[in-house]
């Protein structure tokens, strides 16, 4: 085995270690990109790389053809590609809310890992799958922790049934005095008489856990039934 083969076998190898961190984040996290996918991506975008970089001086080589070759042109094809599959981890909510973007993104950056390690750019790469962890676990922690008061929200859907049309207003201001922020509102009649149903889109600290959210809209006045959604 010549230092060629130890040199490829040794980019394959870092560049599956690198996507198994990205693919075991996802994975911790129940999210569509797992370990599995984190890896395909990762090794096979490293492996077109060196097939590129290496056809580019390889071919132009020989005697009877004169080839100019872009050695990174698989590379940036890796880059548009992998696009689609991003693509088919964005999700769009029935609560109008959009989900997968940060999936869709940790897909792309196991395939610029992959492509950075194949180049060559070992530590580069490393660092990359620092800072990329550092990102999506402390940062979010430290932003909803000491961040600004409007990140330290988090917005929900209340859908609560109260039994009276006078309780419709009661239920409101007692959510605003208990510091839910109101963006939006909906009431709708229920077959049920004198029943309605009260749809709410708020935020509220993240600090609050939705048992206790629960508990606390459960027991206000004219309250009948709570539904939350996070």
């Amino acid at each position: 085995m010549d230092w060629l083969d130890i040199e490829l076998i040794g980019k394959l190898s870092i560049s599956a270690v690198l996507g198994l961190i990205i693919g075991l984040e996802r994975e911790l996290k129940r999210k569509p990109l797992g370990l599995k996918t984190s890896l395909v991506i990762s090794i096979v975008s490293c492996l077109l790389t060196i097939v590129s970089i290496e056809s580019a001086y390889t071919f132009p080589g020989s005697t009877h053809l004169n080839i100019q070759m872009d050695p990174l042109r698989l590379a940036a094809q890796i880059v548009s590609g992998i696009g689609f599959l991003g693509a088919g981890v964005i999700l769009r909510r029935g609560n109008d809310r959009i989900s997968g973007l940060t999936t869709a993104a940790m897909i792309w950056g196991a395939a610029g890992i992959g492509i950075a390690v194949g180049a060559g750019f070992y530590p580069e790469a490393i660092f990359g799958v620092f800072l990329l962890m550092l990102s999506v676990e402390l940062i979010p922690y430290l932003t909803a922790k000491y961040g600004p008061k409007n990140l330290r929200r988090r917005d929900l859907i209340l859908r609560i049934t109260v039994n009276d049309a006078k309780g419709i207003e009661a239920v409101m201001n007692d959510l605003e005095d208990q510091k839910f922020v109101i963006n939006q509102s909906k009431i709708k009649d229920l077959p049920e008489e004198h029943t309605h149903l009260l749809e709410i889109r708020s935020r509220v600290s993240v600090k609050r856990m939705i048992p206790e959210i629960y508990h606390l809209i459960k027991e206000i006045d004219y309250v009948q039934t709570v539904e939350i959604i996070s």
